[in-house]
Formats: C-alpha cells, sequence, structure tokens
C-alpha cells in the first residue's frame, strides 16, 4: 500500500507542474508568457488556433490526473488499520454467583411479629 500511495503523491507533484508549466505557456488576452516561447506565432507546428486547442486539451488532461491522484491519496490515507487491542484473545470470566437476597414484604401488608 506504501508503494502505491508513493506513486500517487509522485503523479500528483509532476501534474501540478505540468499544470502550471502549461497555464503559463497558454496565450491569454494580453499573450502574455506564451507569446515569449513562439505559442503566439501562426506559423507554428500545430497551426493558428492549433496549439492553444492542444495547450487546453493538454492542461485538462493534467488536470484531471491532478484530482484523480488526490483522491486517491484521500482514500489511501482515511483507511485504517485497525490494531487489536491489549485485550484480543481473551476471554471474559464467567459471572460470579451472587449471594441471596433476603425476601422483600410486601409495603401493603402489616408486618406480623413472630
Amino acid at each position: 500500500m506504501e508503494l502505491l500511495k508513493t506513486l500517487l503523491i509522485v503523479l500528483q507533484v509532476v501534474s501540478a507542474l505540468a499544470v502550471i508549466v502549461l497555464v503559463l505557456l497558454q496565450q491569454g488576452k494580453g499573450a502574455d508568457m506564451g507569446a515569449a516561447f513562439g505559442s503566439g506565432s501562426s506559423g507554428s507546428l500545430f497551426g493558428a488556433s492549433g496549439s492553444a486547442n492542444f495547450l487546453s486539451h493538454t492542461t485538462a488532461i493534467f488536470a484531471a490526473l491532478f484530482f484523480i491522484s488526490t483522491l486517491g491519496i484521500t482514500w489511501i490515507g482515511n483507511k485504517k488499520e485497525v490494531s487489536p487491542g491489549v485485550l484480543s484473545g481473551t476471554v471474559a470470566p464467567a459471572a460470579a454467583p451472587t449471594a441471596p437476597t433476603a425476601p422483600v414484604q410486601d409495603p401493603t401488608k402489616p408486618a406480623v411479629p413472630k
């Protein structure tokens, strides 16, 4: 279970970094960071609007991987192994016999002296 948890944490960190980089690469209204790396040019590998579609789809995929890995880590973290208590495996003692009690007199009947 620890190996799966480690793999999910690595997947979460990688997908978080990929989402950060892909969001910074995308061309916004002001063409901020995307134009600096050449994704704003129309003669690119993906065409005029192809890089925007490719980057947005890739961002969505990595965001989905991030959320799935987060849910997986949460699920694994909430599964608690029940450890046996200090009294596990012991047998409860039988009930001790009780002493006989005196009969209770009915309060509606008068007491008869002997």
